[in-house]
């Protein structure tokens, strides 16, 4: 009996033995081989929530796949064989000589795919090399490719947002409390797919070097659309240099023309500088001061102009005699009223600085009141622009659909009155000055073309331009703006080598909402329009004078 007990106790030890054998080698397989570190390990178990769009349509997702992985020092079939069989199967990652580099890498595990099919499982299986591991993981995909790539970001190596929304919104994306609900954006992605595809139109026809575009709920503040071109896939992001992970729309900055032209005029009536229209302006030669010359470009008027005609025409001219009566007190104001001095306001944090003047001249009120001299980007100006015809209140941008009775408070820039004039105004421009290419028909567009010549260190050059339209719709009961700009567009046969905005921004516009009007609820109607009754006898509408497609 003693020495059964005796040998009953050693066996019982050998197992025991055997058993933490296995536990240990399965540590150290977890620790030194398996398919990624701790982080990622620990990301992938914990599902990272879904981002959609606000009408529910997918834009980010967390989906269960497979990965393809090898121990290349555990191989035991030919390497060269294996990777021509390797290659025939996936020859979209690499050719045989590729795959036979990661069998006989120096590591003890790697990579062969990721995201893999079942079927491609299934063929790689088949293979037989015991060396090839299987593994199920969580990864992220973003179904619909490029759209809105800049608005949503992508995320790190350990699973972490590292741009766009997907960084703003980490936490509560891999909360196990919050990450079972998606997260629904302000983007339209019907919307969103008709900027993106008409201002990558217009890229390719002009030759642009870049473009950004937005689409802006003036009374909510949330975006739409956010368009920045050139654009990356976030799928594959290790494919993307700087210039396509860089959004155009809050972190570059750009001085807008004559886009500031109707913030000028808003600002004159709102502090009392100019109280009707029957006040005219001398736009009938330069105007010289201090050293520096202001000019109107081809087709400029020269005569005196009131406000409206002012804006129709695009006059430097007569919008700098405006500003000088406002005053640099007064037009620094309204900029920090509209948040030019500070970064966007909105949840990125990829966001650009303004440039504002340090120094305020008679001559630097002159020309930021055209646009000249003060760089913001295009965000700012959409926030800035939905301000002056929603009725006067500037509100915050966002990309987190706004839920009814949840709509920021905001602050008022403008009165009412103001804010009524300038609807009118921005029609007028459209109807009968240098945005009548970026009209829609049934729509009632109102909107300033700006095209300024590009900053660069030390100067401007000559030879490029920045083109941007800013428009609103539908101009009776404004609902969107809606911004198109393009960096270094180039003249075509068809526009007779202009390269203003008027010929090139505008249009963007006018396709654009012409696409998304019905989407978003707005119905054309061509009977209806902005009652400008009380501007139109005091303009000067001799047909032969009209503006030519200049600024």
């Amino acid at each position: 009996m003693a020495t059964a007990h005796t040998r009953l106790m050693m066996l019982m030890l050998l197992f025991a033995a055997a058993v933490l054998v296995v536990i240990g080698r399965l540590a150290l397989l977890a620790i030194f081989e398996g398919p990624a570190d701790a982080a990622t390990r620990i990301a992938t178990l914990a599902a990272r929530g879904d981002i959609v769009d606000r009408n529910g349509a997918p834009l980010a997702r967390t989906i269960d796949a497979w990965t393809i992985a090898v121990h290349p020092k555990k191989l035991i079939g030919d390497p060269m064989e294996i990777a021509a069989k390797l290659a025939a199967l996936m020859p979209e990652r690499g050719d045989q000589a590729f795959f036979y580099g990661l069998l006989t890498k120096d590591v003890s595990f790697t990579y062969l795919q990721r995201r893999a099919s079942p079927a491609l499982v299934e063929q790689v299986n088949a293979i037989g090399e015991p060396a090839i591991v299987f593994d199920r993981e969580t990864q992220r995909l973003y179904p619909q490719s490029t759209m809105a790539a800049h608005a949503l970001g992508f995320l790190s190596t350990d699973g972490h947002g590292m741009s766009g929304m997907e960084r703003v919104l980490d936490e509560r994306l891999t909360n196990p409390a919050t990450s079972g609900k998606p997260v629904a954006l302000s983007i339209d992605t019907r919307v969103q797919a008709a900027m993106e595809s008409e201002l990558g139109r217009a890229m390719t026809t002009f030759s642009a070097r870049a473009g950004g575009g937005i689409v802006l709920d003036v009374a909510t503040g949330e975006v739409i659309a956010m368009v920045s071109l050139p654009t990356f896939n976030p799928n594959r992001v290790g494919m993307a240099g700087s210039e396509e992970l860089r959004n155009i729309t809050t972190q570059s900055v750009f001085e807008l023309g004559s886009t500031f032209k109707p913030i000028t005029m808003a600002t004159a009536m709102d502090t009392g500088v100019v109280t009707s229209f029957e006040r005219r302006f001398d736009a009938t030669h330069p105007l010289h001061v201090g050293g520096y010359t202001i000019h109107d470009e081809r087709g400029d008027p020269k005569r005196w102009l009131n406000m409206a005609e002012t804006l129709i025409y695009s006059s430097n001219i007569a919008t700098a005699r405006v500003a000088d009566e406002i005053g640099p007190q007064r037009m620094q104001a309204m900029f920090r009223k509209l948040g030019f001095d500070t970064k966007p306001d909105i949840e990125l944090r990829e966001k650009g600085r303004p440039l504002l003047p340090t120094y305020w001249a008679r001559t630097t009120t002159m020309t930021t009141a055209y646009g000249h001299g003060i760089a913001v980007t295009p965000l700012h100006l959409a926030n800035a622009y939905a301000a002056l015809v929603n009725g006067g209140i500037w509100r915050p941008a966002t990309l987190l659909k706004v839920q009814p009775g949840h709509v920021p408070v905001g602050r008022r820039v403008i009165s009412e009155q103001t804010s009524a004039r300038m609807r009118q105004m921005l029609r007028l421009i459209v109807q009968r000055g240098t945005g009548r290419k970026g009209d829609a028909p049934g729509y009632r567009v109102g909107g300033k073309t700006g095209t300024a010549e590009a900053a660069v260190a030390g100067g401007y050059d000559r030879s490029r331009n920045v083109a941007t339209f800013a428009a609103a719709f539908p101009m009776d009961a404004p609902r969107y703006v809606v911004l198109a700009m393009l960096d270094s567009p180039l003249g075509t046969k068809e526009t007779s080598g202009w390269k203003t905005a008027a010929w090139n921004a505008a249009p963007v516009v006018g396709r654009t909402i012409s696409r998304i009007g019905a989407m978003l609820g707005v119905v054309p109607d061509e009977t209806r329009d902005v009652d400008v009754s009380d501007i139109t006898p005091t303009l000067w509408d001799d047909p032969s004078r009209r503006p030519a497609a200049g600024h």
